[in-house]
Parts: C-alpha cells; sequence; structure tokens
C-alpha cells in the first residue's frame, strides 16, 4: 500500500512539473487507431447514419482494447520481476494516464480572458476576449459553443473541470490502486473510446453502446468517490445536499453525482439549457449559489487540487493502518 502511495504521488508529481507530452502521447495514437478502426467497421450512409449493429460495436472495442491490457498485464509481470524495475514503470504508465495539468491549461485558457474581458478598455477589446473564451471552451466540450454567453461559457468550462476531474485524475487512480497498471490502461482506453464513440446520434447510437456502457460501469465507484472527495474539500453540506437531490435527475449515472456534489462544494449553479448539435436541451440544475463566471472556473479548480490532496491524504493513511496491522 505505501508503494502505491509514492508511485501516486511521483505521478502527480511529474504531470505539474512536465505536463502532458506535447508530441508522441500514446492516448492520441490510440486514437487514431480508433479512428481507424471505427470508420472500418462502422460505414455511413449517404444521411451520414450507421446501419452497424451493437454486436460489431462490441467486436471493435474488443479488438482495440484487448490486446493492449493484454500487453499491460505481461509488462506488469516481467516488471515485477525485477523489484526495482516496477515502481519506475508505474510510474511513468500512471504519470502518461493522469491528466490534471493538461486539464488546468485548458481551463485556465477560457478562465483568463473571461477574467480579462471584464476589465477590457474597449468594448471591441471585451468581444475579442470572450471570443477567445468560446474558441477555448469549444476544445474541451462537446455542445455547440458558436453562441454562448459569458455565462454559459463559465458554466461549460466549470463543468467540464470537475467532470473531467473524475476522468482525468481520480477515476485513474483508483483503477491503479485496484488493478495495477493493467487497471490504468483498461480504464483509460475505456474512457478514450466512450469519448469517442459513446454519443447517442445516429453515428454512434448503435456501434457506440458498448463504449458507453463500458465506461459507465468502470466509472460508477470512482465516481462516487470523486463525489465524496469533492465534498470534502469544499462546502460539504450544499455538496452533500445537491448530490442527493440533483444527481438522480443527470442523465448519466457518474457525471451527475460528481458534478453535482462538485458544483455544491464550491457553491455555483450549474446545468440548464446546452445545444448539442444543433438540438437544444434543458438540462436539470446543478449546484447551488451564484451565477457561474471565471471566478468559478478557477474554484473548481482549487476543489480538484484539493480533493487530490484527500485522496493522497487516504492512502496515506491506509498505508499506514496496512503497515501497522499487517
Amino acid at each position: 500500500m505505501a508503494e502505491i502511495f509514492l508511485i501516486v504521488f511521483a505521478a502527480l508529481a511529474l504531470d505539474y512539473l512536465l505536463g502532458e507530452p506535447s508530441r508522441w502521447h500514446p492516448l492520441v495514437g490510440f486514437g487514431n487507431l480508433a479512428g481507424f478502426v471505427e470508420k472500418r467497421l462502422n460505414p455511413l450512409d449517404d444521411a451520414g447514419e450507421s446501419s452497424a449493429s451493437r454486436q460489431r460495436g462490441v467486436s471493435a472495442w474488443l479488438l482495440v482494447v484487448v490486446p493492449w491490457v493484454a500487453l499491460a498485464i505481461v509488462a506488469q509481470v516481467f516488471a515485477t520481476a525485477y523489484h526495482w524495475m516496477y515502481p519506475t514503470f508505474a510510474m511513468f504508465v500512471l504519470y502518461l494516464a493522469i491528466g490534471r495539468q493538461s486539464l488546468v491549461e485548458h481551463a485556465r485558457a477560457i478562465a483568463d480572458p473571461l477574467s480579462a474581458s471584464k476589465v477590457a478598455d474597449s468594448e471591441a477589446d471585451q468581444l475579442a476576449e470572450l471570443e477567445n473564451a468560446r474558441i477555448a471552451v469549444g476544445m474541451i466540450v462537446s455542445r455547440d459553443t458558436s453562441d454562448l454567453d459569458e455565462e454559459q461559457i463559465a458554466s461549460a468550462a466549470t463543468e467540464s473541470v470537475l467532470e473531467n476531474g473524475a476522468d482525468a485524475i481520480f477515476c485513474v487512480i483508483f483503477w491503479f490502486a485496484i488493478a495495477g497498471i493493467p487497471g490504468v490502461v483498461l480504464y483509460r482506453l475505456a474512457n478514450t473510446l466512450d469519448a469517442m464513440w459513446g454519443y447517442r446520434s445516429a453515428r454512434f447510437n448503435q456501434f457506440g453502446w458498448c463504449a458507453a456502457r463500458i465506461d459507465d460501469v468502470l466509472n460508477y465507484i470512482p465516481a462516487r468517490l470523486t463525489a465524496a472527495s469533492y465534498a470534502a474539500a469544499g462546502h460539504i453540506s450544499t455538496a452533500v445536499h445537491c448530490w442527493r437531490t440533483q444527481a438522480p435527475q443527470w442523465k448519466s449515472p457518474n457525471a451527475g453525482p460528481v458534478m453535482a456534489a462538485g458544483a455544491g462544494a464550491i457553491r455555483v449553479q450549474l446545468g440548464g439549457i446546452a445545444v448539442y448539435h444543433g438540438e437544444a436541451q434543458e438540462r436539470p440544475p446543478l449546484g447551488s449559489g451564484e451565477s457561474p463566471s471565471a471566478s468559478s472556473i478557477y474554484r473548481a479548480i482549487n476543489l480538484v487540487d484539493r480533493a487530490a490532496l484527500v485522496w493522497l491524504l487516504v492512502l496515506f493513511l491506509m498505508s499506514l493502518a496496512v503497515h501497522f496491522l499487517f
């Protein structure tokens, strides 16, 4: 258990110091492979609709994930045989899988121009800063962003920080603690496929069903642990109340608890109307408090960092308990 704590701590430190590799990132290569396979197993007609079955989507998922998980199992067995090798190798894999620094950089690229728009010297400068924020938020969310106003930009960014804090940090740590390197590889690849294929659209409704369901299963426990850590790191009573009353109304079984607890923890009101693929969707409210702004994005970043400290503290205490009890 102490080894797990030290590896997680070192991986988070590496991510903080080095950030995401700018070239040759394995997940970028995996995304290209997944796109290649999807084009061949999920053909579209002239209207852009797919006739592929769920079974073909299952086959595609297995084809692109299982070989890498098998390779990770072999690598872990080999590295474990050399006690000096495993911690270093595991730290490197975990560092590649964790995306805290990338998440923060993308979030600040939205929050900074939003803040600057408040003190712009002219209306033209204000509009330019808002457009910069609008372009930046379009890089990290799937909703249509071309017509978002200041509050909607801040809401989208805050929701993204809270949700992706779970996907890019805490769920990765959870699966490393549970299943080591193979757990990290399985989770990160499954999560990537959900982001690529897990849409309820004419193209992916059947083909992407498997990717979406597997991601739901893998996220179920760590998403709730993330929500609990958000509550512990913020305004706990508001976070727990929002989690209990709002999360069941959210269509995603995992994003609901994470975003409801996170929004409550920083006391901001999220949710509401969002446009996806040209269609407006009325979403349930999330959180309670002030309207979203650049400040709520910064507070979401700080909440994620405090929650990471909570996870490290829990891992440290568990390692102490294992040491003294066993």
